[in-house]
């Protein structure tokens, strides 16, 4: 009987395709979705925030109170935690991300090891299934070039490399094979693909959308001045989701400018505009709380956050990342005044998000992906949730939805 392997994956959509990566390259050795049947746990960290490395040691605790697994860690936090959990016998053994790929060897180690590998490697890994997805990820690229103040992540993932086209577009070639229509692009900063082999992500995406089987093509998050006129000109073509994540952080003008990001907010909401005008659902990241984060400033970032036409939100309370510019900034913002900012900031999305819905209610294209109770969940082409009631097994179908309820959460439909 082969070795039973579970995986535990925090963060990114970068690490659930490392994840994947992984998982494809056990020839010796059983994945299992049962944690507690496990005979070793591979988990893939992440290191965004100190609380990221707390929620880490947690489930390290709780893995050694509970099972007898052979723990084995990876991921970002490899690079930031790696070295005190190997040392304090945490865990069996250490391996970076450009290690991943012998994880089969790695796991027949008899002695505990500690290998970081290489940050500038270039990832040449092809999956052909993801287990338990409807969707499939693919990753693009790797690392940041950026430096804004608060992200640990380039000097864990160091600067940003793209991945070969050839390579990329033969994954889509075999996955779309095995049936899957429905194409996320992943990697730490996929707008940024293609400046270091003379591409672009439009590019690729116009190869990818002639390959038979894509149906859909889904973007993680891009930066607002990677928007370019080439980008622009592939945004109605019908296999593109109807919806772009472009990471605004903030929008004042003085908070940008400490973060040391790149984007201003005229040329943000100018841009957002002209999006937005041609059908899109707009999201975007958001840190409430960063140090210097005033009341005035606060105030300024709504009275122009209420300007730009957003539908989704990813917007979370600043987290103190050691060892990033960010950390020791004064001063820091009171945590119930970011509780308080986010839920303000939040209840103006959901609000937009209704109206959103409500002008366009027409025709949903939606993947199914998951079942609970008998209630099926997927995401239209806006990537807005929808829930259906159905009697059949639709996991997995693509279903054009015409008459459904819209509720204040989500959309819902009867089959």
């Amino acid at each position: 009987m082969k070795p039973k392997v579970y995986f535990k994956t925090f963060g990114c959509r970068t690490n659930v395709f490392d994840s994947q990566v992984m998982m494809s390259g056990l020839q010796d050795y059983e994945i299992t979705q049962d944690e507690s049947s496990a005979d070793v746990i591979i988990l893939n960290s992440c290191t965004v925030t100190n609380g990221a490395d707390s929620s880490v040691r947690s489930y390290i605790s709780h893995v050694e109170k509970n099972s007898r697994a052979r723990i084995y860690l990876t991921g970002c936090g490899a690079h930031t935690k790696g070295e005190s959990l190997f040392e304090s016998e945490r865990v069996f053994g250490v391996f970076g991300q450009s290690e991943k790929s012998k994880i089969n060897s790695l796991l027949k180690n008899e002695e505990r090891f500690y290998r970081l590998g290489d940050l500038n490697f270039v990832d040449d890994a092809i999956v052909a299934e993801f287990v338990g997805k409807s969707r499939a990820f693919i990753k693009i690229q790797e690392g940041c070039s950026f430096r804004c103040s608060y992200c640990i992540i380039p000097y864990v993932r160091g600067d940003s490399r793209s991945l070969d086209e050839a390579q990329i577009l033969e994954q889509v070639r075999i996955l779309a094979g095995n049936g899957f229509g429905e194409f996320i692009l992943t990697g730490t900063n996929i707008g940024s693909y293609g400046q270091n082999t003379h591409s672009s992500i439009a590019s690729l995406m116009k190869k990818m959308s002639l390959v038979r089987g894509v149906r859909r093509i889904r973007l993680g998050s891009l930066e607002p001045i990677q928007i370019n006129d080439e980008f622009m000109e592939i945004i109605t073509e019908p296999w593109l989701e109807r919806h772009l994540h472009i990471a605004l952080q903030h929008t004042s003008r003085e908070m940008l400018k400490l973060m040391n990001r790149r984007n201003k907010f005229e040329s943000d909401v100018k841009l957002f505009n002209t999006i937005a005008e041609k059908g899109f659902a707009l999201g975007t990241d958001f840190i409430v709380g960063h140090p210097g984060e005033s009341e005035a400033r606060w105030q300024e970032a709504m009275e122009n956050i209420a300007h730009i036409p957003l539908t989704h939100i990813h917007a979370f309370t600043y987290s103190k990342r050691d060892g990033t510019p960010s950390a020791s900034m004064n001063p820091e913002v009171n945590g119930t005044v970011s509780k308080l900012r986010m839920q303000e900031l939040q209840s103006l999305i959901d609000t937009n998000n209704l109206n959103f819905r409500q002008a366009h209610n027409g025709l949903l294209e939606v993947l199914i992906e998951s079942e609970k109770e008998g209630l099926y969940q997927g995401y239209d082409q806006f990537y807005n949730k929808i829930i259906i009631q159905s009697d059949e097994d639709i996991r997995g179908e693509w279903k054009s939805i015409e008459n459904y309820t819209i509720l204040k959460e989500n959309n819902y439909a009867q089959f």
